[in-house]
């Protein structure tokens, strides 16, 4: 499942930002699962977990309560965050599993001299919880970075070019792994080179579907094989159809 890469030189990039949820974990089903239960509780009962799904991809949780103040026709409850967080966390300490071979993307740019950081539209707590429960922590200690950090989540390029002005990094030398067009846009905006994963279980049955959505999105490759990514990134050769 992967586009014609464009063109492009040898040179590899300085910085890969990751999205978390869906990309370095299987956490999107859960998560969607959370979000769904608490907003049932609420009385919003015609919206799907698809809906969910194909609506808050990729965005912060400040989206979320803006739709459920629309639905409710009020200011979402003060404590509506701190409920999906509790119900989320508690499934986190149980459920929670890494996306293996992009973890071992992460190790082999690592080990390449590349630096690596999160760049998620989840809270700086959930990001926290979601990497210590994934045993992630060591690798992106001081290199997670949070929509909670700037004015505008995703798709607007400021969570990127955030990250990469912290971590000292032209934008042109940067690169992202998204699962969502959300953040697909976002990168490009910030003149990133951006790649689209759909390997997640959260896209089962609909991954062709995204595929053309994170291509229209402006993604320069989309694969659901890490690996595809990595020979891009780090050994410099084509992605074979």
């Amino acid at each position: 499942m992967r586009n014609a890469q464009p063109a492009r030189t040898s040179r590899r990039p300085d910085l890969v930002i990751f999205d978390l949820d869906g990309c370095l974990i299987d956490s999107e089903i859960t998560s969607l699962g959370s979000l769904h239960a608490e907003m049932q509780a609420l009385g919003i009962t015609d919206v799907t977990v698809e809906d969910l799904r194909d609506r808050f991809l990729g965005v912060s949780l400040r989206n979320v309560c803006d739709f459920i103040s629309e639905q409710l026709g009020r200011p979402c409850p003060d404590d509506f965050a701190d409920r999906f967080h509790a119900r989320l966390f508690a499934a986190f300490e149980t459920e929670l599993v890494r996306i293996e071979p992009m973890v071992e993307l992460v190790d082999a740019l690592i080990a390449s001299g590349t630096e690596v950081a999160i760049g998620t539209g989840g809270s700086i707590e959930r990001m926290g919880m979601a990497l210590r429960c994934a045993g992630l922590e060591s690798r992106f200690s001081g290199r997670g970075f949070s929509g909670d950090q700037v004015a505008r989540g995703k798709p607007a390029p400021d969570l990127f070019l955030f990250a990469a002005s912290e971590l000292g990094f032209r934008p042109e030398n940067c690169a992202v792994v998204e699962d969502s067009p959300h953040g697909i846009k976002g990168a490009t905006a910030a003149g990133m080179t951006s790649f689209g994963f759909v390997g997640g279980s959260h896209l089962e049955g609909i991954r062709e579907v995204q595929q053309k959505r994170l291509l229209a999105a402006g993604a320069a490759l989309i694969t659901a094989d890490p690996a595809d990514i990595r020979r891009f990134m780090l050994d410099d050769q084509p992605v074979t159809e």
